[in-house]
C-alpha cells in the first residue's frame, strides 16, 4: 500500500508553487469512513482539510492526499441511494444524446461507473458500454446485471488497452471523478489515448460558484481534491490540446457543472456557455482571496448561533440527534466542533445504519428510531435535503419533535 498521505507543494492542474491558504476546515477521518462496531474503539487518524488557492490558474484545492485505496477499494456509496440521481442520469443520457448526436452504437466508456446507472440509460438507446470502477464488489454486482465494468483505476495503460480491443471511443463519460484524481495529466493522457478523433469527453464535477454561493462548506472533503471552476478548466484543457466546448450548470450535489470537452478544432460548435461562466466567475471573485474569507466568515458565523443554540438546549437536559451519515456529514461535524453534543445519527442508506461515525463514533440508526428514541431535536446534517426530511416526519413535529436547520442559516421548525 502506498504512502496514506501526502502533501503536493505545487498546483494540481498548473504546476505553480503560487498558492495562498484561503480557508483551513477542521483534520478529519476519511469522511466514507463509518465503521462497524468491531472496530469502534479503534482510534481513526485525521488529516488536514485546507483549501489552497492557485493565483496562477485560479484552481481552488486540497494539497493534502489520501491513498485512493484507503478511499475507494472498499466503496460503499451507491448512486441509487442519492435521491433524485437516478432521474438526473435519465436527462444527462438524453441532453448527451441530443447535442452530440452518436450514431447507433457507438461505445461509451464512463470512467468511475459506480452502479452503472448512467450507462445503463445509454445502453438502452443502443448504445455499446463499457464501465470502469475500482470498488471490486459493486463492479462485480453491475457486471453480473449486463453493465460490463473493469474493476481497477483508469491509466494510460488501461486506455490504449482498450482502444487496442474495442476500437477508439466516441464518448467517454467521468461523473463526480475528476475533482477526485491526484494526477491530471495522466487522466487526460488517458482520455487522449481513448478518444476516437471527433469523439467528446464529458465529465460532470461540483462547482466552485455553486460552493460559494450555497453555502456548501461540506462538499470540501479528502476525496474532493479539486473545487473547479470553468476559467481553470478552460485554460488547462487548453493546454492539453483540446477545448471545452459547453458547460451547463447542475443542480446536484449542491451545485455542479457539466462539461463537453473535444480535441482542438473538432466537428462541435462551442457554444456561448463558456464564455457566460467565466465573465460570472470573474464578477464573484473566484480568483480573490477575499471571496473565500467572506466565504469562511459566513459559515463561521452560523457556527457560532448553533453552538449557542445547542449549548443551551443541551443545558436544559435536551436530547439531539443528526439527520444525515454521509461523507459531507463528517465535514460538517468536524468543523462545527459538535461531535460530542449529538445523542445519535438518522440515515436512510441502509448501508450507514448500525454502523458508526468517522472519528467520533456517533451511532448510526434508521429514521425509525426517531420514534423509538423521541429525540428533542434533531439536527438536519443533509440540510441541503431538508424539504423532503421535514415533510417525511411530520409526525415527528407533531408528536413535539423540532428540527434545526444549520445552514443557510440557523433556525428551529
Amino acid at each position: 500500500m502506498g504512502m496514506v498521505v501526502f502533501r503536493r507543494d505545487a498546483c494540481r492542474m498548473c504546476g505553480s508553487r503560487n498558492l495562498e491558504l484561503v480557508m483551513e476546515l477542521n483534520p478529519t477521518p476519511p469522511a466514507d469512513a463509518y465503521v462497524s462496531r468491531e472496530r469502534i474503539d479503534e482510534e481513526q487518524e485525521t488529516y488536514p482539510l485546507d483549501l489552497l488557492l492557485c493565483h496562477d490558474c485560479s484552481l481552488l484545492q486540497i494539497p493534502d492526499v489520501i491513498d485512493p485505496e484507503v478511499l475507494y477499494g472498499q466503496y460503499l456509496y451507491k448512486t441509487v441511494t442519492s435521491p433524485g440521481l437516478v432521474e438526473h442520469f435519465r436527462e444527462y443520457s438524453q441532453d448527451v444524446i441530443n447535442r452530440i448526436n452518436p450514431p447507433r452504437g457507438s461505445s461509451v466508456v464512463e470512467i468511475g461507473s459506480n452502479d452503472g446507472t448512467l450507462l445503463k440509460f445509454f445502453q438502452s438507446q443502443g448504445m455499446r458500454v463499457l464501465g470502469i470502477d475500482p470498488a471490486q464488489d459493486i463492479a462485480k454486482k453491475v457486471t453480473e446485471g449486463g453493465v460490463e465494468t473493469l474493476p481497477v483505476f483508469f491509466s494510460v495503460d488501461l486506455a490504449r488497452e482498450i482502444k487496442n480491443e474495442r476500437g477508439p471511443t466516441i464518448i467517454i463519460v467521468a461523473n463526480n471523478v475528476i475533482a477526485n484524481i491526484d494526477n491530471l495529466d495522466e487522466l487526460m493522457e488517458g482520455v487522449r489515448n481513448l478518444l476516437a478523433p471527433q469523439g467528446v469527453f464529458i465529465f460532470e464535477t461540483g462547482y466552485l460558484v455553486g460552493i460559494l454561493e450555497n453555502l456548501v462548506f461540506d462538499n470540501v472533503y479528502h476525496e474532493h481534491l479539486c473545487y473547479y471552476s470553468v476559467k481553470a478548466l478552460d485554460s488547462f484543457f487548453k493546454q492539453k490540446g483540446m477545448e471545452l466546448i459547453d458547460v451547463k450548470r447542475v443542480p446536484t450535489k449542491g451545485g455542479s457543472l457539466r462539461g463537453i470537452v473535444q480535441f482542438a478544432g473538432g466537428r462541435h460548435t462551442l457554444a456561448p456557455s463558456v464564455k457566460e461562466l467565466i465573465e460570472l466567475e470573474t464578477k464573484l471573485g473566484v480568483d480573490r482571496v477575499e471571496t473565500y474569507k467572506d466565504f469562511a466568515a459566513k459559515i463561521d458565523s452560523e457556527k457560532e448561533k448553533l453552538h449557542k443554540l445547542l449549548k443551551d438546549l443541551r443545558d436544559q437536559g435536551k436530547t439531539i440527534a443528526g439527520y444525515g451519515a454521509s461523507h459531507s456529514v463528517t465535514t460538517f461535524i468536524y468543523y462545527f466542533g459538535i461531535g460530542e453534543i449529538l445523542d445519535f445519527l438518522i440515515d436512510d442508506n441502509f448501508l450507514k445504519q448500525n454502523t458508526f461515525s468517522p472519528g467520533y463514533h456517533i451511532p448510526v440508526f434508521s429514521s425509525q428510531e426517531i420514534y423509538k428514541r423521541k429525540p428533542d431535536y434533531i439536527l438536519i446534517l443533509a440540510w441541503r435535503f431538508h424539504e423532503p426530511i421535514t415533510k417525511k416526519h411530520q409526525t415527528f413535529l407533531k408528536q413535539g419533535g423540532h428540527f434545526i436547520l444549520p445552514l443557510p442559516e440557523v433556525k428551529v421548525v
